[in-house]
């Protein structure tokens, strides 16, 4: 049996596998020496299950060397082993081409914190200031951190992974894209402001979304009584991320910066909510041109939610 877990980087994959699985044989692929290794000699992988045959095996960033996946649908039609492959991307891996084991791999996914999880420890200024990645929620001042994560994407993801031609560009569109979180998708608006082409945008727009930094929310587009929206809206995986990347001041009860973080932090909620249920129900939301709207649709129309902060 394999199975796939991702997860966007420092959400606690890692910690996580080895916690569950201490006693499987673990692959870390950041390891640069064991990288390059397989990167040379794929085929390595089967020699060494082969002769310790070991009942589980993790692969840890597995997007790192696609051509693994071969090896890996190879033992588990010849030898008994389980594999968890991990990772924070699937774009180089479907730009690849790479096998992805006939589709009988189970997959799963890790978000940043929830409310669930913390219980008692659950601060909601914290998190929407913070975020929810486990370290930055709980460093004193997680500003700096927040900066460098977005810095470690660009050089270790986007540059080193060569996802795009132009970092600069890239650079300008992460910034842009962040101005327009939560709303309307206007890639002709984000285009010009990045300088690139709307052709270009949508691309990196599907980056993002590969390299799980984000994800779209669809209109929802069974009514035909009124002429709704069909802009899609994107959405960052952590609240925050989004304050980081815009700069936005020290969340405050009461303010329109709290009302939106205060949105973005629930339709985080119940996507993981969702997953970890395995509750395969799409999110959309609803809007018509006069302005009607409803922030989140869970299913088809099982539950339309409207999202308000109060004191």
């Amino acid at each position: 049996q394999v199975a796939f877990l991702w997860g966007p980087r420092q959400v606690g994959k890692s910690t996580l596998l080895q916690q569950q699985f201490p006693k499987a044989k673990f692959y870390d692929l950041l390891n640069t020496e064991k990288k390059t290794q397989f990167l040379l000699e794929p085929s390595r992988l089967r020699q060494e299950i082969l002769s310790q045959k070991p009942r589980q095996v993790v692969l840890d960033e597995i997007q790192k060397v696609p051509a693994l996946l071969d090896e890996v649908h190879w033992c588990v039609e010849n030898t008994a082993t389980q594999f968890i492959l991990c990772g924070s991307s699937a774009r180089k891996l479907k730009r690849g081409a790479a096998n992805l084991l006939g589709g009988r791999a189970w997959r799963f996914e890790l978000f940043p914190l929830t409310s669930q999880e913390l219980r008692k420890d659950f601060d909601l200024l914290r998190a929407l200031n913070h975020g929810l990645l486990p370290h930055h929620y709980l460093m004193d001042r997680p500003e700096r951190s927040l900066s460098a994560y977005v810095l470690d994407y660009l050089a270790e993801e986007i540059q080193a992974e060569a996802l795009v031609r132009n970092v600069p560009s890239f650079a300008r569109f992460l910034q842009a894209a962040t101005l327009t979180h939560g709303h309307l998708l206007n890639y002709a608006n984000v285009a010009r402001d990045c300088g690139v082409s709307p052709k270009t945008v949508r691309e990196y727009y599907q980056i993002l979304e590969d390299t799980l930094l984000g994800h779209s929310l669809e209109p929802w587009r069974r009514s035909r009584q009124r002429r709704l929206i069909e802009t899609s809206k994107f959405y960052f995986f952590d609240v925050g991320l989004v304050r980081a990347l815009t700069g936005m001041r020290k969340i405050q009860e009461g303010t329109e910066e709290f009302g939106r973080q205060f949105e973005h932090f629930l339709i985080e909620e119940i996507r993981a909510y969702l997953s970890y249920r395995e509750i395969h129900l799409p999110l959309s939301f609803w809007r018509t041109s006069t302005q009607l709207e409803v922030d989140l649709i869970v299913g088809d129309m099982e539950s339309a939610i409207e999202f308000k902060s109060c004191e």
